[in-house]
């Protein structure tokens, strides 16, 4: 993992970069151990998305949901007109793999936290492991762990609880669609592949599986695969990123703001184009986007010209009183 200590430094001046870059994030290398003396310094979302802007020179970068320190995988980051968009890139599912060690807890629920109680592991097989792991599928009622970045009083809790501050967070509604026992390793070893939704938290589950076999738990190790339609295949190393840019390629490794959007496509002429563009309501017919008007106003699409170039987000407002489909954009983008 490269070091990088002029990320702190002002960034330049600002980028044309505009678009989506998938991160692969560094977490715990394979082999390394949280608890090594000293601990590995692991890198937060955070300090991926300053090396972004060092490597990009652009300012404006967001991200649509920040992995652990801990934790590696798919990091989607939004540059420069692409903020604009986090919002509807964000709430999407979730895949990871994760490495579960039995037998100890931790004030943090990951393998970074200190230890705050330990247990005898049960005598256990793959079928205990997966019958109790059968009460956590589909949609379940979740505690999320005190040292996260969930907001209490516009503070992140983590930071309460840091200070010795009495933090309580009521359970929360969440989905686990999958919970894959990938291997047992006997005798404190449970490896899982999960496909949850947005607002899971893996940690809590590794921590309530302990109690549920028995003993404690925390998470040693987590890896996400995709965040909705973005997998690791897309994904590019942090090594990758900073030659890119040495390179005058880091646009070659963006992709087009709109890119994966979990949205129906409204195709534009030029001059719906134009009057949405000056902030004016247009007509569509009924069929032009026929998916996306099923539920009441207020619903999303995406709008594309004549060549499917991406120029916005459509809010359908009703139907017009000359029959047909009432648009307005949502958030539209300057044209090149």
């Amino acid at each position: 993992m490269p070091v990088h200590k002029e990320q702190w430094l002002p960034v330049p001046r600002e980028s044309h970069l505009h678009g989506l870059l998938v991160v692969d994030k560094p977490g715990l290398p394979p082999g390394e151990s949280a608890t090594a003396m000293p601990p590995p310094r692991l890198p937060t979302s955070h300090d991926v998305v300053q090396w972004v802007r060092r490597w990009s020179q652009q300012r404006r970068i967001g991200h649509t949901g920040t992995l652990d320190p801990l934790a590696s995988g798919v990091l989607v980051l939004c540059l420069g007109h692409a903020t604009r968009l986090v919002e509807y890139y964000q709430g999407h599912a979730k895949r990871y793999y994760a490495e579960i060690q039995l037998g100890a807890a931790t004030d943090t629920y990951d393998a970074l936290g200190q230890i705050t109680a330990t247990a005898a592991v049960p005598p256990l097989n793959a079928q205990h492991i997966d019958t109790a792991l059968h009460q956590f599928r589909g949609a379940v009622l979740q505690s999320p762990p005190v040292y996260s970045a969930l907001k209490q009083g516009g503070e992140s809790v983590h930071r309460k609880a840091r200070r010795g501050e009495e933090v309580s967070l009521a359970p929360r509604p969440v989905t686990f669609y999958e919970l894959e026992l990938v291997a047992w390793q006997p005798p404190e070893s449970v490896i899982l592949r999960v496909h949850c939704s947005a607002g899971a938290y893996i940690r809590s589950l590794a921590h309530d599986l302990g109690r549920a076999l028995g003993t404690h738990a925390h998470l040693h190790r987590l890896r996400r695969e995709s965040a909705g339609v973005f997998t690791l295949a897309e994904a590019h190393s942090v090594s990758t990123i900073e030659a890119a840019s040495a390179q005058g390629r880091f646009a070659e490794l963006l992709l087009p703001p709109g890119a994966g959007l979990a949205l129906p496509v409204v195709q534009l002429d030029a001059v719906a184009i134009q009057r949405l563009g000056y902030g004016q309501k247009v007509v569509l017919a009924t069929n032009a986007a026929a998916s996306a008007t099923d539920e009441p106003a207020g619903r999303l699409a995406q709008a594309v010209d004549e060549e499917n170039t991406f120029l916005g987000i459509l809010q359908w407002v009703g139907q017009a009183a000359s029959g047909g489909d009432l648009w307005k954009a949502e958030k539209w983008f300057p044209r090149a």
